[in-house]
């Protein structure tokens, strides 16, 4: 077995300075040449300590070089997640929202369509429940500009609201205190009474009395004196100073 390059050139050092032993200028310089070699070891044996340790250092700087990429990976991939996730939500939400807005314009539609209804309807209802309507419907908007500061929303509870007030009158008997020009052209109050949405009757303290029909353009009436006592007897059972009784009233079909 070789030994190492460093025991060699003791041991050759050693038998050149026995040989040299009584050779005191050459035993000075081979001192020298000992001391100077001694010193090159040291140098090589520092500069190897130092590149040991330089390594030692370089390798865990690579190595937490290569955790942090590792861990810089890991981070991007969950976050490539998140932004996957986050558009697969984002795609959803516009999917959604484009139902909402289809929704929404056969909404406004459908509302527009019963608005109408309503204008063409509101000429003919009793004047008591046009009274009674009148803040709701003057909600409805005329134009596109009302129409783009009115939600549909709103405009459907608008219009929910008139139709239960008109359906609850429909079913009702309505009294109320009118001014009406009677057949002699002059106004005067009466008190009419109002049956649903369909019938009418009216009549003065002169006991000049009528029937109301609803039309297109509004409540025609027309006089009747054979049924003057009979709704000044029916406006008295509803204000209940007359005792309940049968009251045969007529009606016209349209």
């Amino acid at each position: 077995m070789s030994q190492p390059p460093e025991l060699i050139s003791i041991a050759a050092l050693t038998c050149a300075i026995g040989l040299l032993a009584f050779d005191e200028p050459t035993l000075e310089a081979s001192r020298l040449s000992m001391s100077k070699w001694i010193e090159t070891q040291q140098i090589i044996s520092k500069e190897r300590n130092d590149w040991q340790q330089g390594k030692e250092i370089l390798n865990s700087r690579l190595e937490l070089a290569r955790r942090e990429a590792s861990s810089l990976d890991q981070s991007i991939r969950e976050a490539q997640g998140r932004i996957a996730d986050t558009e697969q939500k984002r795609d959803e939400l516009l999917a959604e929202s484009a139902k909402l807005d289809a929704l929404t314009a056969q909404l406004a539609e459908a509302v527009e369509a019963m608005e109408n209804e309503l204008r063409r309807l509101h000429p003919c209802l009793p004047s008591p429940v046009q009274q009674k309507i009148q803040p709701l419907y003057e909600r409805m908007p005329a134009d596109e500009a009302g129409k783009a500061r009115v939600s549909v929303a709103e405009r459907f509870q608008n219009v929910l609201g008139i139709l239960t007030e008109v359906t609850k009158a429909s079913a009702d008997i309505t009294v109320d205190f009118e001014v009406r020009t009677l057949s002699d052209g002059k106004p005067s109050e009466v008190k009419a009474i109002y049956v649903g949405l369909t019938s009418a009757y009216y009549v003065n303290a002169n006991g000049e009395a009528g029937i109301g029909q609803p039309s297109a353009s509004g409540w025609k009436w027309e006089p009747s004196k054979l049924i003057s006592d009979d709704v000044s007897r029916a406006f008295d059972i509803l204000q209940g100073t007359h005792t309940p009784a049968f009251v045969p009233l007529p009606v016209k079909l349209p």
